[in-house]
């Protein structure tokens, strides 16, 4: 997996926002969590409400019961994470001030952006580019365990449901053009 997809799987919607929460953050920048959340509570003028937030304890056990997260380990649950917008990211390195925390700025500034033109681009080209997305992950999942001859339930679930997630998105991707509805001008009168 590529760094940029890499980021891009860290990137949570939550409260309606796009945030990275903090512990992957603190992996990303190479320091422990409890360093970076100091490094932002003496610093707390530089992370307004739009940059940074504390998810609620609903928020952070229903997110950690949906999903099995490493962060479980790196967090207890009752330890509530702070989740960092695209701008809360790139202030952190001001904060941090090291060069490791300017390029990680700068990467996940470009997946944040990224994620953005995947939003905007035409719906002609998104099923295109969902299907690479999804071959390319299905392609990867079944290369790590292509030497493993006892997948598990769950895996072979996963595979399966990637697997119809692109055959559906083929599926769409042959289908007719639809004939437009309403009043058509003859070509002799144009």
């Amino acid at each position: 997996m590529n760094q940029l997809a890499l980021i891009q799987s860290k990137i949570y919607e939550i409260r309606g926002r796009r945030v990275m929460l903090d512990f992957d953050l603190a992996e990303m920048y190479q320091v422990e969590t409890r360093v970076l959340n100091q490094a932002v509570k003496r610093n707390l003028e530089r992370f307004p409400e739009d940059f940074m937030f504390r998810l609620s304890r609903e928020e952070w056990e229903e997110m950690s019961s949906q999903f099995v997260m490493t962060s479980r380990i790196k967090r207890p649950k009752t330890s509530v994470p702070y989740a960092f917008t695209e701008h809360g990211v790139v202030m952190l390195s001001g904060v941090l001030r090291s060069d490791i925390a300017v390029q990680v700025s700068i990467s996940v500034a470009r997946a944040f952006v990224a994620l953005r033109q995947m939003l905007v681009m035409p719906q002609s080209d998104v099923p295109a580019q969902l299907r690479r997305e999804i071959k390319k992950l299905r392609d990867e999942v079944e290369e790590m365990f292509a030497d493993q001859n006892d997948i598990n339930e769950e895996t072979r679930a996963q595979l399966d449901a990637i697997s119809m997630a692109l055959a559906e998105l083929q599926a769409k991707g042959t289908e007719r053009p639809r004939r437009r509805i309403g009043f058509v001008i003859p070509e002799d009168e144009q």
